[in-house]
């Protein structure tokens, strides 16, 4: 395999260059980052320099310092990066025949399904759009939702001991647009899941002929599908150099789908602003059910607002109903005014 040398001047060159015959790679090169303890004028290391990323095979870190961005470059270049006792691979994408947009995020709840929401329905407006989502509560074999999920729908799919708050059934709710639903097992640092079956959700998507898909990611999970162009919610050196679009700093405005009567009472699990509402009681803590439990002990209102996550539907609805209140989804509002520019611009990358 054709390899560059990740070297620094805190080793001697005699020593790396030992190295470099000992290792089972085909060096053709070298990238000098950092210390010069050990050099004496211009280093020798018996390949020749390059300051920047080569085209190679793999990456061999022979330093003793861990650097994101330089692993974030190799990354996005396709390129394995490989250490004494660490490896990271480029994540392995499918590809895709449809024009396709994926949303990624950092990690969990940075408002990445919000926005994914957000781009559907801004598409829909003149496009044939299919959602596709992975998540750790995925089903397991990829499910099409045609019509948004009522509360009694979702309350039953609970009862039966599906996951009644996946992300697909969100986006299904509030987007308005067919969402199929896949699942995934693992992360790796690159975005890999482990295990998932959306590319199986890929293909059953493909089947329906829409005019473009969107993919939502799970936590910093990124969709294995080779995408048209993607959009990161949050800030990462690796993520940042594969996405077309960087969103971050967002707000969000929790907004009901449904008119709201009497008193409110709001559950959700994201920092969005609620204070619109004026409701009587807001919980963050729909991750937390034991918490939840005993907030609901003592409510008394007309109207329980929910966010379709955690346990929204098992504990929050299901208390609702028992007592005959009025259940609500609500989404997150992006309070973006110049999002719709980026993200129409975007499509005609996609279109092209």
């Amino acid at each position: 395999m054709r390899a560059v040398a990740i070297v620094d001047g805190e080793h001697y060159p005699e020593v790396v260059r030992a190295a470099l015959r000992e290792l089972p790679y085909e060096f053709t090169c070298a990238l000098l980052v950092g210390g010069t303890d050990k050099l004496r004028g211009e280093p020798d290391y018996g390949v020749p320099l390059v300051d920047d990323v080569p085209d190679v095979d793999v990456a061999i870190d022979l330093t003793d310092e861990r650097r994101p961005e330089l692993v974030a470059a190799f990354l996005a270049a396709g390129i394995p990066y490989v250490g004494a006792d660490f490896r990271f691979d480029p994540p392995p994408l499918h590809p895709f025949e449809l024009p396709s947009i994926a949303v990624i995020g950092t990690g969990k709840r940075v408002g990445k399904t919000a926005v994914a929401t957000h781009v559907a329905r801004l598409l829909a407006r003149d496009r044939d759009v299919v959602c596709v989502a992975m998540g750790r509560g995925g089903p397991p074999e990829p499910e099409l939702v045609t019509s948004p999920p009522t509360i009694e729908e979702l309350v039953a799919r609970s009862r039966a001991g599906q996951h009644a708050a996946s992300d697909f059934l969100e986006l299904a709710a509030l987007a308005g647009v067919p969402a199929i639903g896949c699942r995934r097992a693992g992360g790796g640092v690159s975005g890999a899941p482990f295990v998932s079956n959306v590319l199986e959700g890929a293909r059953l998507a493909a089947s329906l002929e829409p005019d473009v898909v969107v993919f939502d990611g799970s936590g910093s999970a990124i969709p294995p599908i080779a995408t048209t162009a993607r959009i990161l919610v949050g800030r990462e050196p690796f993520r940042e150099r594969i996405s077309d679009l960087v969103v971050d700093e967002l707000e969000l405005r929790l907004t009901p789908t449904e008119p709201l009567e009497g008193r409110v009472a709001v559950f959700t699990a994201a920092a969005a602003r609620t204070d619109h509402l004026d409701p009587v009681f807001v919980s963050h803590d729909l991750a937390r059910r034991d918490v939840l439990r005993a907030q609901l002990a003592d409510l008394d209102v007309d109207t329980y607002l929910i966010e379709l996550k955690a346990a929204a539907i098992d504990v929050v609805a299901e208390h609702a109903l028992a007592r005959g209140k009025r259940v609500v989804l609500a989404g997150n509002e992006l309070v973006s005014p110049s999002l719709d520019e980026h993200v129409l611009a975007l499509l005609e990358r996609v279109h092209a």
